[in-house]
């Protein structure tokens, strides 16, 4: 609600980097093929909207932001549609959103980051509980179960890997969607595993030896984990070196908390984990990439 100087001066900033970044790169995601390839009320301004109301004003549902919009930023946005076209117009964007979520985390990498440490982790973009029938997007979901929340859930996971910051939050430098079920390992291999001379930290479910160490012979990178029990051991043989193993747990496990505030403050911010009025798949896509946008968009504030 423009309540201050400062806030207007937050929009203008936000118009001006989207409509720049839209010039250069975002409009080859966005391309419209058809007779109205060039609306009056322009992708930048629906998406400065977006941004704005989520990071500034805490509006998380598509409704909260179009009824800010409708009631406080008509000065600004005389051209205002519809809500209904408003909503088309946001679903379009997915693309848009995903390709502005990977600039403003690689535009501005905080001071005190380590580049050579890597964490990472998922969590859960719950659509709907695992005791209903899916009915959104069934080629980008399926269910699965989130030890950490004791559920099964209908949805995605949201991977992460992050550069390492000591007292303070990591910093992202990838985020990859995949459907519920899809296994961590699997995705690191996918993803991240041709980055050369980086350590790794992640949980048990990273584990591999004979993958990590051709990765440690042919990149240089290395992967530390909790220490993983191996099946039907002798009683004797697991306490043999239990004090060791624990200290080493703890040691990792310690470096790599710390993404898991990462998610805690992203879920605070954007509400990012809770999908379930997401009706189609652009819809997710959306809920996804500009959730994330609208929480980086503040790097170009410098605060």
């Amino acid at each position: 609600m423009l309540s201050s100087d400062y806030q207007a001066l937050k929009l203008i900033c936000i118009y001006f980097t989207v409509s720049e970044l839209y010039e250069n790169e975002l409009c080859y995601v966005s391309q419209r093929f058809t007779n109205n390839s060039e609306p009056e009320f322009t992708d930048q301004e629906v998406m400065t909207i977006y941004l704005y109301a989520m990071s500034e004003e805490e509006r998380f549902t598509i409704s909260q932001i179009y009824k800010l919009a409708d009631r406080y930023l008509r000065s600004w946005f005389p051209l205002l549609p519809s809500y209904v076209a408003f909503n088309k117009r946001i679903n379009r964007l997915g693309e848009a959103f995903r390709a502005l979520s990977g600039i403003l985390l690689s535009s501005k990498i905080p001071e005190g980051c380590r580049l050579d440490y890597s964490l990472l982790d998922s969590m859960p973009i719950i659509t709907c509980s695992g005791k209903r029938s899916p009915k959104v997007a069934l080629e980008l979901t399926d269910k699965s179960f989130c030890s950490t929340k004791n559920l099964f859930y209908h949805g995605l996971k949201l991977h992460a890997l992050a550069f390492y910051k000591p007292k303070g939050l990591p910093h992202p430098e990838s985020f990859v969607i995949t459907p519920a079920s899809e296994n961590d390992l699997n995705v690191f291999k996918q993803n991240w595993a041709g980055i050369l001379g980086r350590t790794f930290w992640g949980d048990k479910i990273y584990h591999d030896n004979p993958f990590f160490d051709k990765l440690a012979k042919e990149n240089n990178s290395i992967m530390y984990t909790p220490v993983k029990g191996i099946k039907d051991m002798p009683d004797i043989l697991k306490h043999w070196d239990r004090a060791a193993n624990d200290l080493f747990s703890k040691a990792v496990s310690r470096i790599r908390q710390p993404i898991e505030s990462l998610f805690n403050w992203l879920i605070q911010k954007t509400d990012i984990q809770r999908a379930s009025k997401v009706r189609s798949s652009k819809g997710l896509i959306v809920h996804v990439f500009g959730r994330i946008a609208a929480a980086f968009i503040g790097l170009i504030f410098d605060c």
